[in-house]
């Protein structure tokens, strides 16, 4: 009896120290008591990540499943120095660490420093910082209230009724205002654009003004978020980078503060722009790049968790949809946790109107519906969501489940941009000689019609010679971006050029404006490319993103040398906002008013828009692009009777340029009327 007892005791004691010895184990090795074999059976959090700030304390809260222990390190600097406190934090639920430190720690800088095993990592902010030092290497407490702009609290987005309301107007923070003849003092920085009054040395508008006498209704951010190439230490040497290198994606770019060492200058520099737009009635789209980072091993995600949030390819690399050395895993729950929370926190933070995706087609489309889905009903249904429907290299995740172009329809909420019309108007962009349908190619009427639809259904439209896409992929208008130029490539002008070399510079206006009276007519959401409306050149560069200043600036000497350009884009915006016919919201409205005339030539595409479409004024509107290089009378296509001539390819204006029922149409011109 007394031996049984002895040993019920031993092994109940020898269980005990089994049990502690575990428990230990585990905490010494932090939250690796999962299966790490696949990424998907990581632990997935739900919850608040990042840094919670109050004057008597500040939270700490990070995800690192497979972390042995999270040191967090607090500087009085962002760069250099030692840290002035060092405190590892507590493993809690679901793969979260935290810590809390009470005391007030506005102003200062912290890192935190994962372990795994015996691998020690470097330091990072933490993929949730919201403010860093300078090149993003610390992370900075700040009180996000005190950013706020005066009059922050009533800055309200300009109204915008339907997404085909809006006409998307690209820039490059540095490219709008750094030219010698912009009249900014803040050139180049998000102060530059709140700067009112300005005028280039020929006394014309300029930056924000410019933008406002232009007429669009959105301005499209190139992206703004804090990227690796630019040093902000050194911004007294020349740096130049279009910013598709993410670094710190909830910070705003440091080298367009006035301090990139404060983490609080830039968030509340990036609100003044914004307030500045809104007050112009222009709203703010920010051109995101989730679907890389800079680095991969190096990475901020990589850092915390490592291989975690990137696809990886059969031999365990990164994947490489981006061209840029890795993609981002959309589908894995904690990404998708990060991108929506990204969206949404600019949109509730910086009042942001919209999000333009680079290489959309790397994110699963289950992540961009949900992302626009909260968008729309957590912040304002008229938020604006578009983005690259295609990839630039293979990708592991199935094809069906890429938000590509093709895929749009399982996408409610989100656009996408329609290479379909751009290389159909003037050519690829990847065939320097290349031609389109301005320049006199054949076979493109169909993919010209197939734009003015916005790649809806449409029984007049033959999908078998549209040129890239055999059938409709926009469900509505509202998801079609339409386009010819972007930051990519070459511009419209500098394409036009290369693929004519013979031609005149009259001969590339005339073509140039035609082009854009295509674009500003055309169903779905028009984009026009910064510069654009003044003939913009890069000398004939096709990838300027890190070219010097000289190539990429805006130079406002253009728009003097081109001011019937500039007005004759003003005229056809004013057009459009006058005309709710080339807005129309639905595919069913397009089938019902849009009807094209067969002209029996394939340089001249026309097309009426009869009944009051959409509740315009107007009962019946033709529009004709003639790509011949002569003129032709198209009288006979059209009901007889007085014509009010809105624009002809050497003038727009809303209000009519003349009247008549002699209906020609100029060589490489478009005519736009309305029936008196």
């Amino acid at each position: 009896m007394k031996m049984k007892n002895f040993r019920f005791w031993f092994l109940t004691i020898a269980l005990g120290t089994l049990a502690f010895n575990a428990c230990q184990q585990k905490n010494m090795d932090g939250h690796n008591d999962f299966d790490t074999s696949s990424y998907n059976n990581y632990p997935a959090f739900d919850g608040q990540l990042g840094v919670d700030y109050t004057k008597g304390k500040t939270s700490f809260k990070m995800w690192s499943p497979t972390a042995s222990t999270v040191t967090l390190k607090l500087y009085d600097q962002d760069l250099g120095g030692t840290p002035f406190k060092t405190v590892d934090m507590e493993a809690t639920e679901k793969g979260t660490w935290s810590i809390s430190i009470n005391e007030n720690l506005l102003g200062k800088y912290y890192t935190y420093q994962v372990r795994i095993g015996g691998k020690e990592f470097d330091e990072t902010p933490g993929i949730y910082a919201v403010a860093t030092g300078a090149n993003g290497m610390r992370g900075q407490i700040v009180d996000l209230a005190s950013t706020n702009p005066t009059g922050w609290d009533k800055d309200k987005r300009p109204p915008l009724k339907n997404l085909t309301d809006a006409i998307l107007y690209e820039i490059h923070v540095r490219d709008i205002t750094i030219a010698e003849n912009s009249g900014v003092t803040n050139k180049g920085k998000f102060k530059g654009l709140t700067e009112t009054g300005t005028v280039s040395d020929k006394g014309l508008k300029t930056g924000i003004d410019h933008i406002e006498e232009l007429g669009v209704t959105h301005v499209h951010l190139l992206p703004s978020f804090d990227y690796k190439t630019v040093d902000e230490t050194k911004l007294d040497q020349p740096q130049y980078n279009w910013g598709y290198d993410p670094q710190n994606y909830n910070v705003p770019e440091g080298s367009y503060s006035t301090n990139p060492h404060d983490g609080a200058v830039r968030i509340k520099e990036f609100k003044e722009m914004v307030q500045a737009f809104h007050k112009k009635g222009i709203r703010v789209v920010l051109d995101v790049v989730y679907n890389h980072t800079s680095q991969g091993d190096e990475s901020n995600f990589s850092l915390e968790v490592p291989g975690y949030y990137y696809r990886q390819n059969a031999e365990g690399g990164y994947s490489n949809a981006s061209a840029c050395g890795n993609e981002t895993a959309s589908e894995r729950a904690m990404m998708r946790k990060y991108m929506i929370e990204s969206v949404l926190y600019w949109a509730e933070e910086y009042h942001l109107d919209g999000f333009r995706f680079d290489l959309m087609g790397i994110h699963d489309t289950e992540t961009m519906t949900e992302l626009a889905k909260r968008l729309h009903d957590e912040v304002d249904p008229s938020i604006i969501i578009y983005g690259e429907g295609w990839n630039a290299g293979d990708s592991p995740l199935p094809e069906d489940k890429r938000a590509l172009k093709a895929n749009t329809p399982k996408m409610n909420g989100v656009a996408a941009f329609s290479d379909d019309i751009r290389d159909a108007l003037k050519g690829s962009v990847f065939y320097d000689d290349e031609i389109g349908f301005v320049q006199g190619n054949k076979e493109l009427v169909e993919a010209i019609k197939f734009g003015v639809v916005a790649s809806t259904q449409h029984p007049q439209v033959d999908y078998s010679k549209v040129n890239y896409s055999k059938s409709a992929w926009a469900p509505q208008p509202t998801q079609t971006v339409t386009y010819v130029s972007c930051h990519d490539n070459h511009t419209l002008y500098d394409k036009l050029k290369v693929s004519q070399p013979k031609a005149t510079e009259k001969d590339l206006e005339r073509m140039h404006r035609l082009t854009s009276t295509v674009i500003l007519t055309s169903q779905g959401i028009p984009f026009i490319h910064s510069g654009a409306e003044m003939m913009r050149t890069k000398g004939g560069e096709h990838n300027s993103y890190n070219k010097p200043d000289a190539l990429n600036k805006l130079d406002y000497n253009w728009k003097f040398q081109h001011k019937d350009v500039f007005e004759y884009y003003q005229g056809l915006i004013e057009i459009r906002k006058a005309h709710p016919a080339f807005r129309m919201p639905s595919t069913e409205m397009i089938q019902k008013h849009l009807k094209f005339i067969d002209t029996k030539d394939p340089l001249l595409v026309a097309y009426t828009i009869s009944g009051n479409a959409n509740g315009d004024s107007a009962k019946e509107i033709a529009v004709v692009y003639n790509a011949n290089k002569s003129s032709k009378n198209v009288s006979k296509f059209f009901t007889k009777g007085k014509w009010k001539i809105l624009a002809d390819g050497n003038n727009a204006n809303p209000k009519g340029i003349k009247t008549t029922s002699n209906l020609v149409v100029n060589g490489v011109a478009p005519l736009v009327m309305v029936k008196e």
